[in-house]
């Protein structure tokens, strides 16, 4: 059976859209998902299931959220090989060795067109780093920290690229990825 690694956007913070982690883990069991394991309090989901497309287990695991939470969460969800993929495209070897935390993958929706990329490319600097791959995958670079960022935060990604994006830390995408071979 394959698995499959889904990302949940925007719940937990600040104490909007609360999702407990255990409550995520039944509600999938109920779709039918087998080893479900949950990743930290921002919605990071391993599981098997039947051979699905990543695009459509996200729309199921979105409505389920709405009738389960009564709230809208975007969920975006990759195979543990294409996860693989992503880290093994990463530009950012070395900063990913020394400061894990400072390094960001944006899972996207969809690729993007290249005028929007270029745009994207067009706002990195210095401290705020960008490389994009050309898929479904930004990766970036914040010397300062994600929390000093002003030119490449997760908005901003969404409103230039015009696509759906959630973004993981260096540290949660190598541990999911961890969590999807164990």
């Amino acid at each position: 059976m394959p698995i499959y690694i889904s990302m949940l956007r925007g719940i937990n913070l600040l104490g909007h859209k609360r999702v407990e982690m255990a409550r995520l883990r039944v509600m999938c069991e109920g779709m039918g998902f087998e080893q479900v394991r949950t990743y930290i309090n921002s919605g990071n989901v391993v599981f098997k299931t039947g051979r699905s497309a990543p695009a459509g287990l996200s729309k199921r695991i979105e409505e389920r959220i709405v009738a389960e939470f009564g709230f809208t969460a975007s969920v975006i969800t990759r195979t543990a090989a294409e996860l693989g993929r992503a880290i093994d495209g990463n530009p950012f070897v070395k900063e990913s060795r020394s400061d894990p935390s400072k390094v960001f993958i944006a899972f996207l929706e969809q690729a993007p067109k290249a005028a929007a990329i270029e745009k994207l490319r067009a706002r990195a600097s210095k401290a705020e780093q960008v490389h994009c791959s050309g898929g479904r995958e930004i990766y970036a670079y914040y010397v300062d920290g994600m929390g000093k960022a002003r030119l490449l935060t997760h908005g901003v990604l969404e409103r230039v690229l015009v696509v759906g994006a959630t973004m993981r830390n260096w540290n949660t995408v190598s541990r999911l990825y961890e969590m999807a071979g164990e």
